[in-house]
């Protein structure tokens, strides 16, 4: 239980807004001074501070999958050295994937936080290198081919660089110059953090931010356990699928979900999560972990600040070892981010009967990215770049439709890297950035939209493509129905070709070929039936829906002069509609259409393999089918 504390409410109150502020200037820092886009611009990063035990006290989001992540890398290092081991000055490094649990490229800087010779907490940073060695095409099987790891160590002594650990680094990465940028960026905002937490003990003492910390912590965990009594006891389940793994295509990987909650307790049961898998999209146990808190945050207390390991008290996570969110070396973990995502979505599937009104439908899962290399014609330098992030549709409520182009729910604050940017600093040109008509899944409040972002290339790339949630569907809540799924495309001397799978890796582009991204919709809450007429007629003059789809999905007859529903004529086909069952549900894209042997696109089922056309085709993806568009 809560446990009260001696601290003044007052000044509490102004030492947990330093905290807020402190945490929202080390992030303006790294900003200000990083090298690379996917820090400066899409914010591919987390700061945070600690107390002296490496307990969250508060995190300025980029990533909320490292709500735990951070702390327990924090923990691991204390394990370490042990407090004693630590001293003024030191900075701490890490991207161990098995204590992060996300990929090699996320380096995790921290420094201890002393006063007057005592421990008092720390400062943290983790932010995405662009490079971090290791091979950059294809499917990765095992950690090792996936870069530097670099195990807990002192970047700095006593305030002194430690060269021997910085020459390692150097030394293992492509563009060392902007990763050594992208370091000393971390450690600036590590630094503000020590700074600013210094500047609260000077001025109120060493005593009154302790008290004030755990005041912070009770407070926060009284609210999660006043929202968490609020929910019907019961457990409850859930299941979704992933599309695959990247190796076994086509074969989809479960998560089935279990949630309990007694009393002002909740219990989210990862046991029958898939077991870890052989491509690289495994994370480690700290994922996992921060699934069940990131979903247990937005249904309790998403308001609440700072974001703090308070708010956690009342939530148990069970989760086994060797699972796709615990994976043990050396499973690759490349891609770490994607299954997380679903895992949140499918307990909020499993609460939906529970608490109807806090949860939203699946959303498109998955950040769209694809992954390029090359040399720039402009001056043969060699380059990486991070393409896509262009944001997807997140699932309806049930007062609210779903939001559109928005980036995947584990990546909080994260932003797309603006088309400016990507064609001054990249040979690419954006030819589309667009919403996706007809993607959101129909409902009576309808699914977000995604987006299709078209990019031709000026000059020969490397393309890789790692995504999921193509096959699988976001889905709707009570009777709303799925949205569309993730796709890749590419265009090669003006031939297109379409793929069933967003496992599309190793592609080598010539200058004027073409790939697209195509984000997938946000799930509809409650029957499209019932969906209001008047916003069935908004959503098609804003060509969020199409006129066939108004009439199939939502039962509207429209006059194709003035776009009104005629509202006789549509109570009556509503009503036949009802009688009939539909409309339908399409979880799954590969129950669409059937194969016809078309050699311009790839389908789920294997037909027909004898046409050179096709065979190329299938070659050139990795794949073993193909289908008409």
């Amino acid at each position: 239980m809560t446990q009260a504390t001696a601290a003044d409410p007052i000044v509490t109150e102004i030492i947990r807004n330093g905290f807020i502020a402190t945490t929202e200037e080390m992030k303006t820092n790294l900003m200000r001074t990083a090298y690379n886009m996917i820090i400066y611009e899409a914010l591919d990063f987390t700061v945070g501070l600690f107390d002296p035990d490496g307990n969250t006290i508060s995190i300025g989001i980029g990533l909320p999958m490292f709500i735990r992540g951070m702390s327990e890398t924090i923990k691991a290092k204390i394990r370490h050295f042990g407090k004693d081991g630590l001293e003024p000055g030191d900075v701490l490094l890490t991207n161990d994937a098995y204590t992060t649990g996300s990929h090699l490229n996320h380096m995790t800087f921290s420094v201890p936080i002393f006063a007057d010779g005592e421990l008092i907490g720390f400062a943290a940073c983790m932010a995405h290198w662009q490079d971090i060695g290791g091979t950059l095409d294809g499917m990765t099987r095992d950690i090792y081919s996936e870069g530097l790891q670099m195990p807990i160590v002192k970047a700095w002594r006593r305030g002194v660089p430690n060269e021997e650990i910085l020459s390692i680094i150097r030394m293992n990465v492509r563009m060392p110059e902007r990763a050594m940028g992208d370091l000393k960026a971390q450690v600036a905002a590590v630094r503000t953090g020590e700074k600013r937490f210094l500047e609260l003990v000077r001025k109120y003492g060493k005593a009154t931010v302790a008290d004030a910390i755990a005041s912070i912590f009770d407070q926060s965990d009284a609210l999660a356990r006043a929202s968490v009594a609020r929910i019907p006891d019961g457990t409850y389940e859930a299941e979704s699928f992933m599309d695959d793994d990247g190796v076994e295509l086509g074969q989809r990987i479960p998560i089935r979900v279990s949630v309990t909650v007694a009393g002002e307790r909740m219990t989210v049961d990862l046991t029958n999560v898939s077991e870890q898998v052989k491509g690289f999209y495994n994370s480690g146990e700290t994922a996992g972990r921060s699934a069940a808190q990131v979903a247990f945050k937005c249904i309790t207390s998403g308001l609440d600040l700072p974001i703090n390991d308070g708010t956690f008290r009342s939530l148990e996570v069970i989760l086994p070892s060797g699972k796709v969110v615990s994976a043990e070396r050396p499973a690759p973990m490349r891609w770490w981010m994607t299954y997380p995502m679903t895992i949140v979505d499918t307990i909020f599937k499993a609460l939906a009967p529970a608490v109807p009104t806090r949860v939203i439908a699946g959303h498109h899962a998955d950040l769209v990215i694809a992954m390029i290399n090359g040399r720039h014609p402009r001056d043969n330098g060699f380059y990486v770049y991070l393409g896509g992030l262009i944001g997807g549709g997140w699932g309806a409520k049930y007062n609210e439709d779903g939001m559109s182009a928005t980036v995947a729910i584990n990546d909080g604050d994260t932003h797309n890297g603006p088309s400016e940017q990507v064609e001054a600093k990249y040979p690419l040109i954006v030819e589309r950035y667009a919403l996706r008509q007809d993607s959101g899944g129909a409902g009576k409040q309808r699914g977000g939209l995604g987006t299709e972002q078209v990019v031709r290339a000026l000059g020969d790339i490397m393309f890789n493509a790692q995504i999921d949630r193509v096959d699988c569907r976001p889905w709707g809540l009570f009777g709303g129905l799925s949205g569309h799924g993730n796709e890749v495309g590419l265009e090669r001397d003006g031939e297109p070709v379409r793929y069933p799978t967003g496992k599309v890796l190793a592609q080598h582009l010539k200058k004027g070929d073409v790939y697209t991204l195509r984000s997938g919709g946000g799930g509809g809450y409650g029957n499209p039936l019932d969906r209001k007429l008047e916003d069935v007629e908004r959503d098609v003059a804003q060509g969020y829906v199409g006129a066939e789809a108004a009439r199939e999905l939502y039962g509207a007859v429209l006059d194709p002069a003035t776009g009104r529903a005629d509202r006789v004529a549509s109570a009556e086909l509503r009503a036949r509609m009802r009688r009939a069952g539909l409309p339908h549900d399409k979880p799954f894209a590969r129950d669409d259409d059937g194969p016809c042997g078309c050699a311009r696109c790839l389908v789920w089922p294997s037909p027909d393999r004898t046409a050179e056309a096709v065979n190329h085709a299938v070659a050139a993806a990795g794949l073993g089918g193909f289908r008409c568009c």
